[in-house]
This record gives C-alpha cells, sequence and structure tokens, in this order.
C-alpha cells in the first residue's frame, strides 16, 4: 500500500509542478492585477499541497516522529512568512515571494530526504535569514543616499575577498570560506551584492571612458583575488555580471568583444596554472575515462538523472545520496532523479521567471542606478542558476556554485534572501510612484516613461555625448 502511495504521489508533485509553472508564466500573460494576484493565489495553494504530500510520504517511509514536527514548523513559517511580507509592504511582488517559498518547499524536501540533521539546520539558518532581511525593501525605499555609497560598497566587498585569500579554509581546491568560532562563512556570497552595488553606482554616476576604466579596473581586482583564491565559478559570475552592466549602461558592443576575448583568455590561464581546473575539464569531457576518480561525481549525477526519467523514482526510492556533496552543488540531480525530469524542467523554467521578473523591475526603474542594479542582480542570479544546473547536466565543467534557496549552505541562503529582497524593494519602489502618479499596477509597466521623455526632443541626443541618454532619467 505504501508503494502504491509513493508511486500515485511523484505524479501528483509532477502534475502540481506544471500548474505552478503555468501560473508562473501566466501572471506575465494577465491583464489586469486582479488576474495576477489569482494567480499567485493559486501558487500558494500549490506549493502548500506539494509540501504535504512530499513530507506524508517522507513520514510514512521513515516512520520518525520528528519528521511531523518539522512538517508543522515549516508550515508554520510558509503561511506566516508571505502574511508578514505582504502585510508591512502591499506592493512587493507576490509572483518572487511564491518562487522562493517554492525553491524552499523543495530544498527543504530533498535535503530531509538526505540528511535531517541538515534540514533542521538549513531551516534556521532560513527563519533567521528571512528575519533579518525584512527591513531589506524599507530601507531600499526610504534611503535615497544608496547610490553614493559606492567606495563603502568597493572597500568592503575587497577587504572580505582578501581576508578570504589570506586566512580562509581551502575546500575542494578553492579558498572560499572563513571560520570562527564554529561558525564558517562564504563571504563571496555577500560581496556578489557590493560588487553589483559598486558598478551599479560608479556608470550611474559617469559614463565618461576615465570613470569607465576605473571602474572596470576596480571590479577586475575582485575577480583577480577571486582567481587568486581559485573560486572560479564566483569568479566567472562577477565578471560576465559586470560585463552585462557596461553594456546596458553604455551600449557599446565593444565592451562585450573585449569582454569576450579577456575571458578566452583568462579560461586557457585557469587550466594552466590550476590542476583542479584541468581535473573538472577532463571530467567533463569524458567522465567515464576515470570514473572512480576524477569523473565519480559527474558520472553518478548523470546515472542519476537518466534513472530518474520522466517521472521520477519517487521520494526516498533512489540513490541521490551516491554523489559527493549531492546536498550542495548537485542537489539538482537529487530531484531529478526522485522527482523526474518533468519537476526538473519546471524548477529551471520557475528560475527563468525570477529572472524575467528581475529584468521587468530593470526595464520599469527610472533612475539608471537602479536599472543597473536591478539588471546586474537578474544576471548575478541567472548565471548561478545556470553554472548549478549546467554543472550537473555535464553542460559545463562542474563549478562548485549552489542552487539558490535549493542547495544546503548558511552563507548561499542570506545571499540570496539579501538578494530578492533587495530586487523586492525595487519593486516596492517602482509600485509606490505608480501609486503617486495615480497609476494602477497593471497601467504601470505600460506608461512607465511617457513623463519623463514627453519633451524627448528637448533633450541632446548627440551621440557623441556618452551621457546624455542619463538626463533622460532624470540622474
Amino acid at each position: 500500500m505504501l508503494n502504491l502511495y509513493i508511486e500515485i504521489s511523484k505524479y501528483l508533485i509532477l502534475i502540481l509542478m506544471a500548474l505552478y509553472t503555468f501560473c508562473n508564466f501566466r501572471y506575465f500573460t494577465a491583464a489586469e492585477a486582479e488576474d495576477k494576484e489569482e494567480y499567485c493565489m493559486w501558487q500558494q495553494k500549490i506549493l502548500l499541497l506539494l509540501h504535504f504530500i512530499a513530507f506524508s510520504v517522507l513520514f510514512f517511509k521513515t516512520e520518525e516522529v520528528k519528521i511531523l514536527y518539522f512538517y508543522g514548523m515549516q508550515l508554520l513559517f510558509f503561511l506566516l512568512y508571505p502574511f508578514v511580507l505582504r502585510h508591512i509592504y502591499p506592493n512587493i511582488s507576490s509572483l518572487l515571494l511564491n518562487n522562493v517559498c517554492l525553491f524552499l518547499v523543495l530544498g527543504f524536501i530533498m535535503l530531509t530526504r538526505l540528511s535531517q540533521a541538515y534540514a533542521m539546520r538549513q531551516f534556521v539558518i532560513v527563519a533567521a535569514g528571512a528575519l533579518l532581511t525584512l527591513p531589506v525593501p524599507w530601507i531600499m525605499d526610504r534611503v535615497w543616499g544608496i547610490p553614493g555609497w559606492r567606495w563603502l560598497y568597493m572597500g568592503a566587498g575587497l577587504l572580505l575577498l582578501l581576508a578570504v585569500f589570506l586566512v580562509g579554509t581551502t575546500s575542494y581546491g578553492a579558498k572560499m570560506t572563513l571560520s570562527f568560532g564554529g561558525i564558517s562563512l562564504q563571504p563571496a556570497e555577500f560581496v556578489k551584492l557590493t560588487f553589483v552595488f559598486f558598478a551599479a553606482s560608479m556608470l550611474s554616476e559617469s559614463l565618461e571612458f576615465k570613470n569607465i576604466c576605473l571602474t572596470s579596473a576596480l571590479c577586475a581586482l575582485h575577480v583577480v583575488i577571486l582567481i587568486a583564491s581559485r573560486d572560479l565559478g564566483t569568479a566567472l559570475i562577477f565578471f560576465v555580471t559586470y560585463i552585462v552592466i557596461l553594456y546596458i549602461a553604455t551600449g557599446r558592443t565593444v565592451y562585450v568583444t573585449l569582454g569576450a576575448c579577456a575571458f578566452a583568455a583568462a579560461g586557457a590561464l585557469a587550466y594552466r596554472l590550476f590542476s583542479h581546473v584541468r581535473t573538472r575539464v577532463a571530467a567533463w569531457r569524458d567522465p567515464w575515462a576515470d570514473i572512480t576518480s576524477g569523473g565519480y561525481q559527474i558520472a553518478n549525477s548523470l546515472f542519476a538523472i537518466g534513472t530518474g526519467g520522466f517521472a521520477g523514482t519517487g521520494l526516498m526510492q533512489g540513490m541521490p545520496d551516491r554523489i559527493p556533496i549531492v546536498e550542495k552543488d548537485f542537489i539538482f540531480a537529487a530531484i531529478s532523479e526522485e522527482l523526474g525530469a518533468v519537476t526538473a524542467i519546471c524548477l529551471i523554467l520557475i528560475c527563468l521567471g525570477c529572472f524575467l521578473q528581475m529584468i521587468l523591475t530593470a526595464l520599469y526603474m527610472d533612475v539608471l542606478f537602479y536599472k543597473l542594479l536591478a539588471a546586474g542582480l537578474g544576471t548575478l542570479y541567472l548565471m548561478q542558476v545556470f553554472l548549478t544546473i549546467g554543472g550537473v547536466t555535464k553542460f559545463i565543467p562542474s563549478t562548485g556554485v549552489t542552487l539558490p534557496f535549493v542547495s544546503y549552505g548558511g552563507s548561499s541562503v542570506l545571499g540570496s534572501f539579501l538578494l530578492f529582497m533587495v530586487i523586492q524593494g525595487m519593486h516596492v519602489i517602482m509600485l509606490n510612484d505608480a501609486d503617486a502618479d495615480g497609476e494602477t499596477e497593471d497601467e504601470y509597466p505600460d506608461d512607465a516613461y511617457e513623463d519623463d521623455y514627453e519633451d524627448y526632443d528637448d533633450y541632446d541626443d548627440d551621440d557623441t555625448d556618452p551621457d546624455a541618454y542619463r538626463k533622460y532619467d532624470g540622474v
């Protein structure tokens, strides 16, 4: 009877994930604000039902009462957190909030299946992260000096990266963590944010060639320190994010071309300098050639994904724990094996939905700093998802990057909460401005720029002036 329930549950989870994904994209096509909220309400119901079904399977399979208590604590969190956030900030993005909750649900399900100790620790970190980041949208909306703190962002980021380089702990060939008092942190998860804040602040201040060179040099210094620490996955995220911000700010493809050349040169140099890079590239090219050593992790990941097939083996029916550090870098493989390829694809599409919402927020912001900030954070998030899933599926060499909110890791969870709450803060700013102008939420995106551009002909449109278009934003 239990096996029958597990078999039915995996198809129910598959259907629920498909419905949730449908609501995720139907949200973007809905014309009225009421319709958008209705889809978000359906999402909330779907993720709570999915959560219940999965944990009922885990309880019946293990027969451990503590799983029921753990489920009760999570249920209380998933009911209270959205309620409190919406009560404090009526203009937050319900779509992003729901997606964060879904990622956390999937993470708790898989971590409980893999290691209950990890799952409990993750829950404590999630609750703390949700509480600590609660004021972030208020700060974004009320503190208007944020764009001017550029040197603080740069100094704090570089100091943290230098601390890791000098006294950090080495794991899996890279220096990534600082340990003190029994607590380990990965500062790069927080420097990602200061890096984007710094780049957006500098480029929104001036687009003169001298300022672009200074900004590029200081951003390159972040990347160089990361490369020296052998944290190449994070270095790649920083590099691509800055190139995107620079292109959006200037509109010049020459910077993208130069960036691509620099990336190719840096990749070739890293391959020659670092043995663990050569090992990962060799495992990516042919994991079966050294399946007992360098290719063991990726080979088992591919076995897990292939074994799961269309609908998955069902919770507690697979063997994802055979993949080394599966709860961190390779949790996507565990999801693919036990919850199926459909669920895994839906997860990718929901991540893309988050990115789309971030980019739309960037498009509808009036101030250049916030445009660059939202676009940079969206690129940072998308790159992290791409590197994680690409490495798990052998699309690219493994980089050791975690999947936001889903993978185990305190620094990753806190950094992800900060990133999403900064985006929520900009969404609040956007809709507060729309309300102040007497516009409704569904009208705002279409009319966002009409007031700012109605006197377009009066502005200097000389392409030789790189700062001319910034005047349109009132910066």
